[in-house]
């Protein structure tokens, strides 16, 4: 049947199942993907998008000629500038520093403005994303602020389409669904319909980073864009969003940046499916429980975006290299095979005094130690996206007042050929990164010639 649609809102939603053969093969229960990717504005987002706009619109709160206006990782903007475009809004998006450059290019081309922030902020910092987007929002003349993580219209649009797909497209045969966490819309709201219409049967499985405090995380840094909850040590008090219904899920599965960039590499080389690093946490968690389970089951898992928003992140090598993420091919020296036996680097916490920071050196022996953001556990995180600068043992001799606190050093992956990663980092001592945390502190008259 051809589908002929009155305008590119029509077209959001109705997303294959897509048979996931060759990466779940041996698997006794059969595991299908939601294609997400394959709405309008390449995520699942647009679903959600479409939602709050028209709800906005029914409530008169975005009137003719209005300003849409939201804080995203990227998803959520592109969705919200198809719908402002098609029906004649203005959009300004806030996207933190991390947001890929694909996305970034995407916003623009659909006509969003598009402003940058750091991402790694405490929530009640003026330059956070949500609170940046607010007084945006709130200064702007005929502005709405969609405000995602907590517009009821976030999972009811999940409820509404999402939901029923799946149930129509599996003939009520799901047992299992499963989905990345971010704001929590997706899996909460398919999750409550898939629930109620299977009578309870249906199990609800939330993913989520191995570092984000959803699934119990001490809420350090990750490399996955658009699933999971960063938490700045020196956030005040921790929200997690209203669009996220903890009470639908039945268990929390979590997956580590290596597992999830390792899983989207594969789907796109053995099944022919290009999706971002969100979809592949998820489907390496939907491999996970499915391992568990028998032919009579069915496992339904969300690819949330497509890897076009990703190749200069997940599907580029030198990336990946730089980052710690890939292994060294061994016909070469790598920056691994020299921190193999090291220990971990020495660590100072940003608010240490100058005889904590002393009794590090003299616990460790080390010349220099990584300056990291506080986290109250019981090891620090040493997450590259923790690091906020570098702490050298003769710095203190001078007995200063405070921390003579030095830039971060440059950085190498622990599968870089060494004499590229020196030549490339310069500087006299390289921090190793291996999976985006740092393995190791090394100086340059150990490994490379003057």
């Amino acid at each position: 049947m051809t589908h002929v649609y009155e305008s590119v809102l029509d077209a959001v939603g109705h997303t294959p199942l897509i048979r996931l053969n060759r990466i779940g093969e041996g698997i006794g229960a059969p595991v299908y993907l939601k294609a997400e990717f394959l709405n309008p504005g390449g995520s699942v987002k647009d679903r959600a998008a479409r939602h709050m706009v028209l709800a906005a619109e029914r409530d008169g709160t975005l009137r003719p000629g209005g300003v849409v206006v939201e804080g995203t990782s990227g998803n959520t903007g592109i969705g919200l500038a198809i719908v402002a475009a098609q029906r004649g809004y203005r959009t300004i998006v806030v996207v933190p520093d991390k947001t890929s450059a694909d996305k970034l290019a995407v916003l623009r081309a659909y006509g969003a403005e598009v402003i940058v922030t750091p991402g790694g902020l405490p929530r009640e910092d003026p330059g956070h994303v949500s609170q940046l987007a607010r007084r945006i929002a709130d200064e702007t003349p005929g502005a709405w602020f969609a405000n995602q993580y907590d517009n009821p219209a976030n999972p009811q649009a999940h409820v509404d389409t999402t939901g029923p797909e799946l149930w129509e497209q599996t003939a009520g045969r799901v047992t299992h669904y499963v989905a990345g966490i971010g704001t929590g819309g997706t899996v909460s709201g398919t999750g409550a319909y898939l629930k109620r219409v299977s009578d309870g049967r249906v199990r609800v499985i939330g993913v989520d980073p191995e570092s984000s405090t959803y699934g119990g995380g001490d809420g350090s840094p990750y490399y996955v864009e658009s699933i999971g909850h960063y938490l700045h040590p020196g956030t005040v008090e921790d929200l997690w969003p209203q669009s996220f219904h903890t009470d639908v899920l039945d268990a929390v599965e979590r997956v580590g940046d290596r597992d999830a960039i390792e899983t989207t590499r594969a789907l796109a080389r053995q099944e022919g499916l290009l999706v971002g690093a969100s979809g592949g946490a998820a489907v390496a968690a939907a491999l996970r429980v499915a391992r568990g389970l028998g032919p009579g089951d069915l496992v339904v898992v969300v690819a949330p975006d497509s890897g076009r928003n990703y190749l200069s992140k997940y599907f580029d090598d030198g990336w990946l290299l730089r980052n710690g993420f890939l292994d060294g091919t061994g016909t070469r020296p790598v920056l691994g095979d020299l921190v193999a036996g090291a220990p971990a680097p020495a660590v100072v916490p940003a608010t240490a005094s100058v005889a904590q920071a002393r009794e590090v050196f003299d616990r460790t022996g080390a010349e220099v130690a990584i300056v990291v953001l506080d986290r109250a556990s019981t090891a620090p995180s040493r997450s590259a996206g923790d690091v906020i600068g570098a702490l050298f043992r003769d710095d203190l001799k001078e007995d200063p007042e405070r921390l003579p606190v030095a830039a971060v050093l440059p950085a190498g992956g622990a599968g870089e050929p060494v004499d590229e990663a020196f030549a490339r980092a310069g500087g006299d001592w390289l921090a190793v990164l291996h999976d985006g945390r740092v393995r190791a502190v090394v100086p340059r008259p150990l490994v490379a010639s003057p």
